[in-house]
């Protein structure tokens, strides 16, 4: 935009943003840039929430954020938007209202709903960067095509234990993720932040930094991270950059044979369409009673679970988290056995009994289940989507994490 079309500021924006204005590289015309600019912000989360406090308190104009999930006690080690007493409100509407206090000149616009191939385009071409907080591969990906298909820079980040990764991507001369990671990895090799764990200010770090390229796009300032992914070890404290080229085969940006979005649940394996987390599961027949089938281990669902145990059925459920998870919640009359001790406890299960495991979000307990397949055992059952699932659709009362 030309400066002189940009909007001008007020004398309340010359006094809250003089520290920027006053950077010769910034000045006036950065900060009216920013003032213009329209921030679409995939997921509140623990990238999500720095990226927005940061967003919002530089002045951008208008800031949407897209999320379906709640508050939760879990939350708050790593996600300094939210405090103790928005513990149960939707996301959303608590990032509403901190961000509105923090900056009441920025237009605050919230979506409580997932991203999904019906909303995706139209989200993503009414703004000017995306900011990518999502934890998942599905969402990735969808994020990705859109941002090719209209043309909008898409500003990654992600972070696994004490390791994260930036890039700014789907540039007119970049990669895009899709370059990087043409296939998702296979279903159950990558754990979620909730089974892996994450040091809390490692996503502070990257949501940040998040942050930080958004601006420098908008404004025009510096160098964006382009064609460059940035790798850090937040142990040592080590950043390195890698050059990434784009794939002139890539079905995204390169060959441009991909003009539509796509069933991003069934391109990365996920079962049941869940992108709440990474809940990935292998390829599946359907059993004779309909359920879906993993080599000798069907899938069984919350509700069914529950009504089964509240009707006082025969059943060895197993839960195979860590000790930490197992104490912050667990099914009554559940035995416990982590899934690292999983195959020398195999011995002492009855292969006769009707047999249901379980972790956080079915992946740890599919392996182990899968595991008992291969031993003999015939009538098991993985929980479909865990205990977190679970605890959403059965039982309310329990703690999530």
């Amino acid at each position: 935009m030309p400066p002189d079309l940009l909007p001008p500021l007020t004398p309340a924006e010359y006094l809250r943003y003089g520290r920027q204005i006053s950077l010769p590289a910034f000045g006036e015309e950065g900060q009216r840039r920013l003032r213009a600019s329209r921030v679409l912000l995939i997921g509140a989360g623990g990238l999500g929430s720095p990226a927005a406090i940061y967003l919002a308190a530089a002045g951008v104009g208008s800031l949407t954020i897209v999320d379906f999930d709640r508050v939760e006690i879990s939350n708050l080690h790593r996600q300094p938007l939210f405090g103790e007493s928005a513990v149960g409100s939707a996301k959303v509407d608590a990032a509403r209202a901190r961000l509105s206090d923090l900056n009441p000149h920025v237009q605050i616009e919230v979506v409580n709903d997932k991203l999904l191939s019906q909303n995706a385009l139209e989200l993503v071409a009414a703004s000017d960067v995306v900011v990518d907080g999502s934890d998942n591969f599905p969402t990735r990906y969808l994020v990705n095509d859109a941002c090719v298909l209209t043309g909008r820079p898409n500003v990654y980040a992600s972070v696994l234990r004490f390791d994260g990764q930036l890039s700014v991507l789907a540039t007119p001369d970049g990669p895009c993720y899709r370059c990087l990671f043409p296939e998702p990895p296979p279903p159950g090799t990558v754990p979620s932040c909730a089974e892996a764990g994450v040091l809390g200010v490692l996503p502070g770090l990257m949501g940040t930094m998040q942050a930080l390229e958004a601006i420098k796009l908008l404004s025009g300032v510096g160098s964006a991270a382009i064609g460059r992914l940035l790798l850090v070890d937040a142990l040592r404290l080590e950043f390195r950059a890698i050059a990434v080229r784009r794939d002139p085969a890539c079905p995204a940006c390169g060959t441009r044979t991909l003009t539509g979005l796509v069933d991003y649940e069934d391109f990365c394996g996920v079962a049941g369409g869940s992108t709440s987390g990474v809940e990935v599961v292998g390829d599946h027949v359907a059993g004779d009673d309909g359920a879906r089938e993993w080599e000798g281990v069907r899938e069984l669902q919350p509700a069914e679970l529950a009504a089964r145990l509240a009707a006082g059925a025969s059943l060895a459920v197993i839960d195979v988290r860590e000790s930490w998870e197992w104490n912050i919640g667990h099914l009554d009359g559940a035995r416990h056995i982590p899934l690292g001790t999983f195959a020398q406890a195999a011995a002492t299960l009855d292969r006769t009994q009707e047999t249901v495991v379980y972790c956080h979000h079915g992946v740890r307990s599919l392996a182990a289940a899968s595991f008992l397949a291969e031993q003999g055992f015939t009538r098991l059952w993985n929980l479909s989507g865990g205990i977190d699932r679970y605890a959403i659709e059965a039982d309310p009362s329990m703690p999530r994490y």
